[in-house]
C-alpha cells in the first residue's frame, strides 16, 4: 500500500487560507439563504476552487537532496531560469559575477531555500517597490531580502 504524503501549508499562508476559508463560508451560506439554488452552486464551485488554488499556491514540500560535491549550487527556488548572464555586483562583491534569474509563476512553489550549506553570514532585509518580477529593475529596486553565507571552503554564496 502507498503511504499518502500530507501535504505542508508555509507558515506565511495558513492565516491568508483560514481567513479565505472564514468568509467563503459565511458568503455561501448567505448565498444559500438569499438567492437561487443554481446560483449558490455556482458560487460554491467557484469558492472551492479559489480555496483549492490559494491552499496549492502556499503548499511547501519537503525537500531532500543529497550531493557528494559540496561545490555545487542547488537553484534557490522553483522556477524557469530565464538569464544567466554576467554583471557588476557593486553592494557585496565589488565585482563581476554571474548572475541567474528566476521566474516563478503563480503555479511553482514560493518558498525559496539556500542554495549552499555554509554559515549565514548576514541577513539584510531592503524595503522597496513592488515592479512586476519580469522587469529587469525588479532585481534591484524591489523589496528583498539578502543573505549571504560562507561555504565551508571560505566562499562568500
Amino acid at each position: 500500500m502507498k503511504k499518502i504524503k500530507r501535504v505542508k501549508i508555509h507558515r506565511e499562508g495558513r492565516n491568508t487560507i483560514i481567513g479565505l476559508t472564514l468568509v467563503l463560508f459565511v458568503m455561501n451560506i448567505i448565498a444559500f439563504m438569499y438567492t437561487a439554488h443554481w446560483i449558490f452552486a455556482i458560487l460554491l464551485l467557484l469558492s472551492a476552487i479559489l480555496l483549492v488554488f490559494v491552499t496549492y499556491f502556499f503548499r511547501n514540500p519537503v525537500r531532500v537532496l543529497e550531493l557528494d560535491d559540496p561545490k555545487f549550487l542547488v537553484a534557490p527556488a522553483d522556477g524557469r531560469v530565464v538569464v544567466v548572464e554576467p554583471t557588476m555586483e557593486n553592494e557585496y562583491f565589488h565585482d563581476k559575477r554571474l548572475m541567474i534569474s528566476i521566474f516563478m509563476s503563480l503555479f511553482n512553489v514560493h518558498a525559496n531555500w539556500f542554495p549552499v550549506d555554509g554559515k549565514v553570514k548576514f541577513v539584510k532585509h531592503q524595503n522597496g517597490n513592488y515592479h512586476k518580477a519580469w522587469l529587469p529593475k525588479a532585481s534591484e529596486e524591489n523589496e528583498r531580502a539578502d543573505t549571504m553565507i560562507t561555504t565551508e571552503h571560505g566562499v562568500d554564496v
